[in-house]
């Protein structure tokens, strides 16, 4: 195993989306974030548009290619809107960027400095799963608002209680999960945390299986899914068919209260994945007492699920774009550091209704 990289936390989340003001006012409405800076041709990038947006230590970018010779848009092509970038802050971008060009990553863009009137940013990035790409930004030289080229352009959101995030989620192809936590543990120095196998996750249609892989603290963890068989497609690859490749299926993110966050999300007009019928009628046996209410625990639909140091509340939006591939989990953490196994079975069968609808099984 590697030595793991010295990441001091996920700096931000690069989406490419076809429209990005839309897509930021999606954000801001729906899911509470702040836009806290802009980038474009206003502020001297003739070339695209990003937004960023700001909740909890939650930061996202919302970019939009603004010419149609932009190779960003084969981007667009293949995968629709979709996480492009999972960034990292670090202290040493040629440090670590070095590194893991040494244990065998390929590059994305060498290190280069980026900077305005409010100091210099170090920023270089590598190749991942899919056409998703690592960066590592140091930015201890750095004051502005979010990174050099944006300027202030605060418009507030209606903060819904989300904090950071827990975990980030990618989908590859059949036979090729081995291959990229494998590649986590090579170049990142990332070690398994947990593994689910076609057994733990599926219904008696359909399954996957998950490797979670994260770094020596476990503050960043990215859970590894690819299909499994089964008498229907599996939902990861409805993913892969859909997104073309391998990707980030979806984004958690972490709450202290998930009923008052899920009660204003769901106000806000965000679609979850519904529960099944009769969840409710066995999971107390199988979860136990818990500190919240669970009347309103199961009005606004939230899934249980526990572990030997705790319990954890969670909740799946719908795909938040039209093709079947990225979305939100909200997570509320009591101790449990699982990922909720017992209610693999339960988001399978909720997931497969969808997929029927979708006439994709």
């Amino acid at each position: 195993m590697a030595n793991s990289l010295p990441l001091k936390r996920i700096h931000h989340l690069e989406l490419i989306v076809g429209n990005a003001k839309q897509a930021a006012y999606f954000y801001r409405k729906a899911l509470g974030f702040d836009q806290i800076a802009y980038l474009g041709p206003e502020t001297g990038c003739p070339e695209r548009s990003s937004y960023a947006l700001r909740q909890g230590k939650i930061y996202l970018v919302l970019t939009t290619p603004l010419s149609h010779m932009d190779p960003m848009n084969i981007f667009l092509n293949l995968h629709g809107d979709s996480v492009k970038d999972i960034a990292f802050e670090v202290d040493d971008t040629d440090e670590i960027y070095q590194e893991v060009i040494k244990r065998g990553a390929a590059t994305w863009e060498e290190p280069e400095d980026i900077q305005d009137e409010s100091g210099r940013v170090r920023r270089g990035s590598i190749r991942t799963y899919g056409d998703t790409v690592h960066s590592f930004i140091a930015k201890k030289d750095y004051d502005g608002p979010f990174l050099p080229g944006f300027k202030s352009l605060e418009k507030p959101g209606q903060n819904t209680g989300l904090l950071r995030i827990d975990h980030v989620v990618g989908n590859v192809e059949d036979r090729q999960m081995d291959r990229w936590c494998n590649w986590y543990n090579r170049i990142m120095g990332f070690h398994q945390f947990v593994s689910y196998d076609d057994k733990d996750i599926s219904t008696e249609y359909s399954a996957l299986r998950s490797k979670v892989m994260a770094n020596d603290s476990r503050q960043i963890k990215f859970p590894i899914n690819e299909p499994a068989d089964g008498l229907i497609k599996s939902q990861i690859q409805e993913y892969i068919d859909f997104h073309v490749k391998a990707g980030v299926q979806h984004i958690a993110m972490l709450t202290g209260d998930i009923i008052s966050t899920v009660h204003q999300l769901r106000e806000n007009g965000l679609e979850f994945l519904d529960v099944p019928s009769g969840y409710y009628d066995t999971v107390w046996d199988r979860v136990g007492d818990i500190k919240e209410d669970k009347d309103r625990i199961a009005e606004l639909g939230i899934l249980v699920d526990s572990d030997d140091k705790g319990y954890l509340l969670q909740l799946f939006t719908k795909p938040i774009e039209d093709r079947p591939t990225l979305f939100i989990e909200i997570i509320q953490r009591r101790g449990c550091e699982s990922f909720g196994k017992g209610n693999f079975q339960a988001l399978f069968e909720t997931i497969e209704q969808e997929q029927k609808l979708r006439g994709n099984v």
